[in-house]
């Protein structure tokens, strides 16, 4: 493995990283604050071609992997502008729909996330599953050539916004009668689908929402690939949800702590830069290296995800979204630290992230079931749920 990005990639960060420039974290703050949407940097990002980086050539994208996506969505956050849609749409729904759609699904879907034109939002959490896949109630049922979608979703980002939902719902086996996962795309106008905002005290342009199917019918065409392969498909997006969750952490971190080396360096107590005390300079060091750490395995994360090993890639995902999410409370509550006072303050950008880091450690999986995980997979250990 090679562990310097090309000079195609590092183009493309910089790049990237100039464009967020021009808006700014004060411009993402003022639109989360007013209950607006990021919608002009979306849309520039997506004219430019960024967010359709991962997407089939074919299909208009750029034909490269999770780790150029990835790249771009890192960029974004560390200049302050955290886009979440960008985790789910192009992350996981166009990666899935590139991956297993019928050929129809992906004329029809893959041109608009090249473009940023189609958002796409995902929905599999459930109120009374948690993390417990197992245990999902929305249900599909044929109804002659169609689909027939029931159940309710909780805390889906971005619906407001999207053109479609990909719902994780269960089939029946024709033979066993046994519950198995399956994929549905869901455009967001269609008759029995509610959504309404969840009340969250998170300071972000994403809103997240309820979802109410209330026996949504859908054609036969809006199962994405196999009835029957539908747990290898389910995953061939989470990974790379994961992989995209640790770079929407890591360029966190490292907005934070730009943030904190730059007052530690101008800010002067008793005679001398604060930044020359041990007391500060050792914990932002730290942090350093531990952002360096998670972002090398996120790095990994996406080269084996882009080399096709789904093995090994959910390994390493699960483990650089558990890094991305740790360094990034780290690096922001250490920066308000170094700010003293004025880390609150709304005129230097952190005290709106000390909750919104903390969403990283939450979802799309929780630390604690990424532990369960490394626990029994790479470690060997009983399983433990």
């Amino acid at each position: 493995m090679n562990y310097t990005e090309t000079p195609e990639r590092l183009a493309l960060r910089e790049a990237v990283a100039r464009l967020a420039a021009k808006y700014g974290h004060e411009y993402y703050l003022g639109k989360a604050r007013t209950g607006g949407r990021t919608s002009e940097l979306w849309a520039e990002a997506g004219d430019l071609g960024y967010l359709g980086v991962a997407v089939p050539e074919t299909y208009g994208g750029g034909g490269a992997g999770i780790g150029d996506l990835a790249a771009v969505c890192e960029e974004f956050c560390a200049a302050g502008t955290p886009m979440l849609l960008m985790v789910v749409s192009p992350a996981i729904c166009a990666t899935v729909i590139a991956r297993y759609g019928t050929d129809e699904q992906k004329s029809r879907w893959l041109p608009g996330f090249a473009t940023g034109a189609v958002r796409m939002s995902f929905a599999i959490t459930e109120p009374d599953a948690g993390s417990n896949s197992h245990r999902l109630t929305t249900t599909a049922r044929r109804d002659g050539g169609d689909w027939v979608l029931t159940g309710r979703k909780v805390y889906i980002s971005g619906v407001d916004e999207a053109d479609a939902v990909l719902v994780v719902g269960r089939t029946a086996d024709a033979r066993t009668g046994r519950l198995k996962p399956a994929l549905f795309v869901v455009p967001t106008g269609t008759p029995g689908l509610e959504y309404r905002a969840i009340p969250m005290d998170l300071v972000s342009a994403d809103q997240q929402f309820e979802l109410v199917l209330d026996d949504v019918r859908l054609p036969g065409d809006a199962l994405v690939g196999s009835e029957d392969a539908a747990l290898a498909q389910l995953f061939a997006g989470l990974n790379p949800e994961r992989i995209l969750g640790a770079a929407f952490s890591t360029g966190i971190a490292r907005y934070a702590l730009d943030k904190a080396v730059g007052y530690a360096n101008e800010r002067s107590v008793f005679g001398a830069p604060i930044g020359t005390h041990q007391g500060l300079a050792h914990p932002l060091a730290e942090v350093k290296i531990e952002l360096e750490l998670a972002r090398l395995m996120t790095q990994k994360a996406a080269a084996l995800y882009d080399a096709g090993d789904d093995g090994a890639a959910g390994e390493a995902a699960n483990m650089a979204k558990y890094a991305g999410a740790e360094v990034a409370v780290r690096a922001v509550d250490q920066a308000v630290q170094v700010h003293g006072g004025n880390g609150l303050a709304s005129e230097y950008g952190l005290g709106t992230m000390l909750a919104a880091v903390r969403v990283g450690r939450i979802a799309p999986v929780s630390r604690e079931m990424i532990l369960n995980f490394v626990a029994q997979h790479s470690l060997g250990l009983p399983k433990s749920y």
